[in-house]
């Protein structure tokens, strides 16, 4: 194995940065899917960073593509802005506390099985020989159901 001494790492690191393309904010919209708009709110709140301009558009380092790959996965698991904004150590690299992750699981499969209930509920519903719905018991179960389980508004907002 050859030692190489530190300052030649870093200035060997220093040049691979300059060499490395930046990605202007419409590449970076195009390549991610995202409106420019949403990139700019994600800079706002600190999730992405550009790394300079060039004119009046933004420029991006190519590994934004990557967190911004992570955030879409978190948004999709349900996680905040705030939440995934913590995902992140001070060096801008992914940070990802298990504990956390598995309690998003575990929150998911309440989900799964909450909407798997209502999905075969609604499905009863649709092939339901009463002849009425609010005849039919299960369908009873289900309007029961569907009452109780229901966030009351005014947590929900404090959870935002």
């Amino acid at each position: 194995m050859i030692s190489v001494p530190a300052e030649a790492t870093l200035q060997l690191q220093a040049r691979l940065r300059s060499t490395v393309k930046s990605l202007d904010i419409a590449e970076v919209a195009r390549r991610s899917g995202m409106a420019a708009s949403k990139l700019r709110f994600y800079e706002e709140k600190g999730l992405i960073a550009s790394v300079g301009r060039h004119g009046l558009k933004r420029l991006f380092d190519p590994g934004v593509l990557e967190r911004l790959s992570l955030i879409a996965l978190a948004q999709t698991a349900g996680f905040s802005l705030d939440e995934i904004g913590g995902m992140f150590g001070e060096d801008g690299r992914p940070r990802l506390d298990r504990i956390q992750l598995s309690t998003k699981a575990d929150e998911l499969d309440q989900t799964v099985r909450r909407l798997s209930a209502l999905r075969d509920g609604l499905r009863h519903a649709a092939a339901c020989p009463a002849p009425s719905h609010m005849e039919c018991p299960t369908f009873q179960r289900l309007l029961k159901t569907a009452v109780s389980r229901r966030p009351d508004p005014a947590t929900a907002q404090m959870r935002r």
